[in-house]
């Protein structure tokens, strides 16, 4: 019997054993109560309330807009949606990078407001500081290296990360830090298979990818991509399970005719 199905609930201490047993780890983004209940009753892993809700909720070209009282909103909805599986809320821009105390202080109100499990944010060397005192605090860390979309200015573009020998030995050195400083997991977004596969082998904790291969230890996707709900974004890496899109746009243009031709509502749907 796998190891996700030995447990009522999906923690920490779940994804780890699933890491030493090599099953791997299914992660998907949800931002409010009635999806949630759907990816928790489908026997999902992990669900992550991304940041990415500033753009596919919100139509945020980056997802720097977003607020914490926002993220803690949406968190909220998706925790009242679960049942079983474990539940990581994005830290947003401007809630970390500069000062600990203000990250330990964010990470709290996430825990405190929503019910939420873990935390998740992005950067190596540069946020030990705000990962050790989160995790002091005793609230799990999940951290994110490679393409980091919060740092999409920065970088100028989403291209594939850590290609030049030089990011790569500092992702290699970052994703050390960050287990030394109590992550319990980190994604990896975007970056060569073979070092995401190097890297995920060389750490005790669990990698998820996202473009980053299959040696991963698991793998998210953003839920709208994979949903087929956004039609735009169409990357390498993405896999589309469904074109929501189509279904939802057909479904609206019949109601649309039902109601200007007067067939609805029929006489079986009135009262």
């Amino acid at each position: 019997m796998s190891v996700n199905k030995q447990v009522k609930r999906i923690t920490t201490h779940t994804l780890q054993k699933m890491k030493a047993a090599g099953e791997k780890i299914s992660m998907l983004t949800a931002y409010d109560f009635s999806f949630a209940r759907i990816i928790d009753g489908a026997g999902m892993d992990v669900i992550l309330v991304g940041d990415s809700a500033s753009n596919v909720m919100a139509g945020h070209e980056t997802t720097l807009p977003i607020t914490l009282d926002q993220m803690i909103y949406h968190a909220s909805s998706v925790i009242r949606g679960i049942e079983r599986c474990f539940v990581v809320v994005d830290l947003p821009f401007g809630c970390y990078q500069s000062n600990s105390d203000i990250a330990l202080a964010s990470a709290i109100r996430i825990m405190k407001e929503t019910g939420a499990h873990s935390v998740k944010l992005e950067g190596g060397e540069e946020v030990l500081d705000s990962v050790k005192k989160i995790v002091g605090a005793g609230i799990p860390v999940m951290g994110h290296l490679g393409l980091m979309p919060q740092s999409i200015y920065k970088f100028g573009t989403y291209e594939v990360r850590a290609r030049e020998e030089s990011e790569a030995d500092k992702l290699r050195k970052d994703a050390l830090l960050l287990q030394e400083a109590g992550c319990f997991a980190l994604v990896l977004e975007k970056i060569p298979a073979g070092l995401a596969g190097e890297v995920s082998a060389s750490l005790q904790i669990p990698t998820i990818g996202i473009g980053a291969g299959s040696g991963c230890d698991g793998q998210v996707l953003v839920m709208h991509d994979m949903l087929g709900i956004n039609t735009e974004f169409k990357p390498r890496f993405l896999r589309q399970y469904l074109n929501i899109h189509e279904l939802a746009s057909d479904a609206v243009r019949r109601y649309i005719s039902d109601v200007k031709k007067g067939d609805f509502p029929g006489p079986g749907e009135q009262y």
